[in-house]
Formats: C-alpha cells, structure tokens, sequence
C-alpha cells in the first residue's frame, strides 16, 4: 500500500512539472482497485472489552494449586490472586511475578511439553501439582510432575507458584 502511494505521489509531482502523469480518472481506479483489494478480507473480530473494575481482573487472574508429594511441609492447596495480589499461597508476590515473567503473548503460560520433545530420563521425585482456575483471562487446568528433564524444567520455572525442590 505504500508503495502504492509512493508512486501515486511521485507521478503526481511529475504530472506538476508538464510530464504526462496519471489522470485523475485514471487514479480513481487505482485507489478503486486497492479498496476492492482490502474489501475482500474479513474484518478482524473484536477484542473483548478490558475488566471494568479491579474486582474483574482479580477473578481473571485467580489460580489453586495443589501440590501433592512434595514433602517437608509443601504440600497442600493454595488460593492465589494476582492484580493485586491475595490468597494462601505462601508466597503470593513472588508467584505473581514469576506468572507475569512466564506470560507471553501468543504463547501458553501452563502449555504441557510438547509431546515428541527428547527429554533427558532424569527423575526428579514423586512430587506433582495441579493448577487450575483463570489466568490472564484464559482457562487453567495444568498437571505438574518431575518425572523427566523437561518436566523438571517447567516445574522450576514456575518456582515460586511451585515449590522449589532441587533437582
């Protein structure tokens, strides 16, 4: 499209200086053609309206987390809230930030490994955890365990959320 008007401006100055340029019947039906062009795709479907109050987000961005087999006192559920944050987690304010670091647009926050994924065959423990509830206006309902090395990876960067277990 720029390019387009680019060349619309450069042939217009030209036609300024007694070169022939475009008619304007002639341009009519070049910007006619770019409209038909654009009409043809689909408008874009609207984005959902922002929370109307803070009440609103903290419903979107509340999570219970269950965390079985942890040991030393670890485990047991947990309410977080984030925006602001609230709950019974143990560590609310490093919870929030560790989901906000791991929140990325286009990507899944709690997305599973991906399956066909080489993982190194390194147990972690017995510990699993079970996440669900809303997290930036998207479902949640996500099993955690330590089984191999890609497990253990995505548990520990969802440490604090999780508990920090070594590996």
């Amino acid at each position: 499209m720029s390019r387009l008007l680019s060349q619309v401006r450069s042939r217009s100055a030209r036609s300024r200086q007694g070169r022939q340029g475009w008619s304007r019947p002639g341009l009519r039906g070049a910007l006619g053609g770019v409209t038909a062009v654009l009409g043809a795709f689909p408008a874009l479907p609207a984005l959902p309206a922002p929370p109307a109050s803070a009440s609103a987000a903290v419903r979107a961005d509340h999570l219970t987390v269950t965390v079985q087999h942890a040991g030393d006192g670890r485990d047991g559920t947990y309410e977080l809230s984030c925006h602001p944050g609230a709950g019974s987690h143990p560590d609310v304010a490093g919870a929030c930030r560790t989901l906000d670091r791991n929140t990325d647009w286009g990507r899944e926050t709690f997305a599973p490994v991906a399956p066909g994924t080489a993982c190194t065959m390194l147990y972690g423990g017995p510990a699993t955890a079970h996440v669900t509830g809303d997290w930036a206006g998207r479902p949640v309902d996500a099993t955690y365990d330590r089984s191999n090395g890609c497990e253990i990876g995505r548990w520990d960067r969802m440490v604090p959320l999780l508990p920090a277990l070594g590996s």
